[in-house]
């Protein structure tokens, strides 16, 4: 990749410099406790080249897999990088020869569903690889979430009651208010768009390769630039159109969208798209709002407009007789419009955390995390705006108590600083024997540890 270490250089993506400087000392671990690594897709940026060299520098044998230029962009140990070049139909054997090759113990990854993770999780389980999951913060912005052998809709959250996590707590009344702010979103878009510069530029070597994303590479790159460059732009009209709801006195409901091509949406919801759901919440809204309720779309911080959403917004709130009452707010900052919401939809969006941490009424439509009957709705989408069941706030406190002390480590993937929070707390828990939730779960409610098949 030429010139790719100016290019990291020159916007300040070089690795934080307690690394930079960090001899990888042969620890020479026994043959037992011998730990083989193997990293799979990461987030966009050099988080995932950082945590491999920490590994290393703790003894273990660190590997990685890469499917495109992006993914070998991003990984500076080229003498542990593997690339992968062959069909989607070939994955599977390339990846149980690398399992029983190289001894690995441990595979690494980035979200649970695309494609080639979902299936590398099944081998991996099979074999009795244990499986590090690394997503965005069930707690976002400045947490992210590391569990093992599923996140989202195949967490082991999905399977707990409150109350199991109130029994495995003592509950703190210390309250950590979610940050009003998106940390390192600007970073977030630069990776994403020369991640995928990489891809369309430099990808002459990975012919194979397919994005687990239904656009071409050269469309996704146009996107994230596009958001990049206007990010200005997008601020003042966020601006805008909040003051203007909040001008009104009226009250007010939000909509929180997502990415329509998000896996939470495409493998944890009945939703093919936004468009769906937002056909669903503003025929709810119309049905059954008391009339002077006005509803609020909040777009997705990271909406690249691959879904035209606020036209779409327009056509709907015009057919069902609201178009006065229904407004569209640009990406960015949500605090200070749930700080006077009456209530939330989602479909299953991080940002119901922020939601219910308020104590706001919130309804949920796809499956996640905090999907819990103590805390979220069960009303039919027209009763829920006439008149929305209130959250259990001291349930909601548990849970979100439980998070903080098990899966949620204070960091983020994309800026210096977020990164070296991060590793401060990552490494040693992939160390661990016990994932973030046997730490703290009673025995019985556990589930056991993996067990390493030997042949």
């Amino acid at each position: 990749m030429a010139g790719l270490d100016i290019v990291l250089a020159s916007v300040d993506m070089i690795l934080p410099a307690s690394l930079d400087n960090v001899m990888l000392m042969d620890h020479s671990p026994s043959y037992h406790n011998r730990r083989v690594f193997l990293f799979l897709q990461g987030p966009h940026g050099p988080f995932f080249s950082t945590l491999g060299r920490m590994l290393r520098a703790s003894g273990a044998e660190v590997w990685r897999v890469g499917f495109n230029a992006g993914d070998q962009a991003f990984w500076f140990d080229s003498d542990r990088y593997v690339p992968f070049r062959g069909t989607p139909e070939e994955w599977p054997e390339t990846l149980v020869d690398l399992i029983v090759g190289k001894g690995v113990t441990d595979l690494v990854l980035y979200g649970d569903t695309r494609p080639i993770h979902a299936r590398a999780v099944e081998i991996a389980k099979s074999r009795g690889v244990t499986i590090h999951v690394f997503e965005e913060g069930y707690l976002r912005p400045w947490w992210v979430t590391y569990e093992r052998n599923g996140s989202n809709g195949n967490s082991r959250l999905m399977d707990l009651s409150v109350e199991q996590m109130h029994s495995a707590l003592q509950l703190s009344d210390t309250q950590t208010p979610p940050p009003s702010h998106w940390g390192d979103m600007r970073q977030h878009i630069f990776y994403g768009a020369l991640y995928h510069g990489f891809v369309l530029f430099l990808n002459r070597k990975y012919r194979n390769f397919k994005p687990h994303r239904d656009l071409p590479v050269s469309k996704e790159f146009r996107l994230y630039f596009k958001r990049l460059s206007l990010m200005p732009f997008h601020r003042i009209m966020r601006g805008l159109a909040t003051n203007r709801v909040r001008r009104t006195g009226n009250p007010f409901h939000l909509a929180l969208l997502q990415l329509g091509h998000d896996s939470s949406v495409q493998n944890h919801s009945d939703y093919a798209s936004m468009s769906e759901f937002l056909e669903h919440t503003i025929s709810g809204f119309a049905k059954g709002a008391p009339a002077h309720h006005h509803l609020v779309i909040k777009e997705h911080p990271l909406e690249n407009h691959r879904e035209p959403l606020r036209k779409r917004t327009r056509e709907l709130a015009r057919a069902h007789g609201i178009a006065d009452r229904v407004h569209y707010v640009p990406g960015g900052k949500l605090a200070k419009l749930l700080d006077e919401a009456n209530s939330a939809v989602t479909i299953n969006s991080t940002a119901g955390q922020q939601v219910l941490w308020r104590g706001i009424p919130l309804r949920s439509f796809g499956r996640s995390v905090y999907d819990k009957p103590e805390f979220v709705s069960r009303q039919k989408i027209e009763d829920f705006f006439a008149d929305p069941d209130a959250p259990d706030k001291r349930a909601y406190r548990q849970y979100r108590q439980f998070l903080l002390d098990t899966s949620q480590v204070p960091g983020g993937f994309y800026s210096r600083r977020g990164r070296r929070q991060l590793l401060r707390n990552a490494v040693d828990m992939m160390l661990r024997s016990k994932d973030p939730y046997q730490s703290i779960l009673r025995d019985k409610e556990a589930a056991a540890p993996q067990l390493r098949i030997v042949k």
